[in-house]
């Protein structure tokens, strides 16, 4: 198995963060995080009801003995309506931890980033323990390291577009500048963009769309956990080195040689 994971002070086997929307229904999401072996829940704030005493929304179904949970501000298009949100779910659910979310665009939900900045600055200013999607800018990752968060959440493609990582080179530039985790969020489509990601060095990939739109979500969450657990050995093992021509697997020398 590949190494464990350390995120804000907490240690994780799984480099696996999964989502809760878009599931056929709540069952199919369950055994789908199930599968994935995935120990960080994702959770829009703005599209759970916090007073629901019946239990049958997300919050009430997810064991949080078992899964850490990760609320996040997605739909919020201000700094303003981020914090809001960020502080809303810490106090309903209890925790510090928040997946920064500023969308500068409703086409293609690509990140506010002086929002984002914004937001980011203040909620580290309040305690939180802040994680934020981005763009797959260094610069902007720099930043938002140097403001205080946990870690830097690059887009590895558009929100939902199952495109994958559509500039590893970005995505290495930004692994040799930070020094928190690197986690790719958006873009994942299918296992093979999960174990890219994880060859390319990153320390975590977090997904949503690519299981729960795909035709057996619980299959996929299965596959993402192998690929994830794939691309981080492969990763730790090291790649030989990409030639233009060949090289001979087996030596020549010493080789019994045959004819005249």
């Amino acid at each position: 198995m590949p190494e464990d994971f350390t995120l804000a002070g907490k240690t994780y086997r799984s480099r696996l963060l999964i989502g809760t929307a878009r599931y056929p229904n709540m069952q199919i999401m369950l055994e789908a995080i199930e599968a994935s072996g995935a120990e960080i829940i994702t959770v829009g704030v703005r599209r759970l009801n916090l007073n629901d005493p019946s239990g049958e929304s997300v919050i009430g179904l997810i064991d949080r003995t078992r899964y850490t949970l990760l609320p996040n501000t997605a739909g919020c298009f201000t700094a303003r309506d981020a914090v809001l949100t960020a502080r809303l779910a810490r106090e309903a659910l209890e925790t510090d931890l928040i997946k920064l979310e500023v969308i500068g665009d409703e086409r293609t939900l690509f990140p506010d980033v002086s929002g984002l900045l914004e937001a980011a600055e203040t909620l580290v200013r309040d305690g939180f323990t802040v994680l934020p999607y981005c763009n797959d800018d260094p610069i902007t990752c720099k930043k938002l390291e140097d403001i205080g968060c946990a870690a830097v959440m690059p887009l590895g493609a558009p929100i939902g577009s199952g495109m994958g990582i559509r500039n590893p080179y970005n995505t290495r530039i930004i692994l040799d500048t930070v020094g928190v985790p690197v986690v790719v969020d958006a873009g994942v489509g299918t296992a093979s963009d999960a174990a890219v990601a994880m060859e390319l060095g990153c320390d975590a990939v977090l997904l949503n769309t690519a299981v729960a739109g795909a035709r057996h979500p619980v299959k996929m969450a299965e596959a993402m956990r192998k690929a994830v657990q794939a691309g981080r050995l492969a990763y730790e093992a090291g790649r030989i080195p990409k030639k233009l021509y060949a090289t001979a697997s087996t030596p020549l020398e010493g080789a019994v040689r045959t004819g005249a």
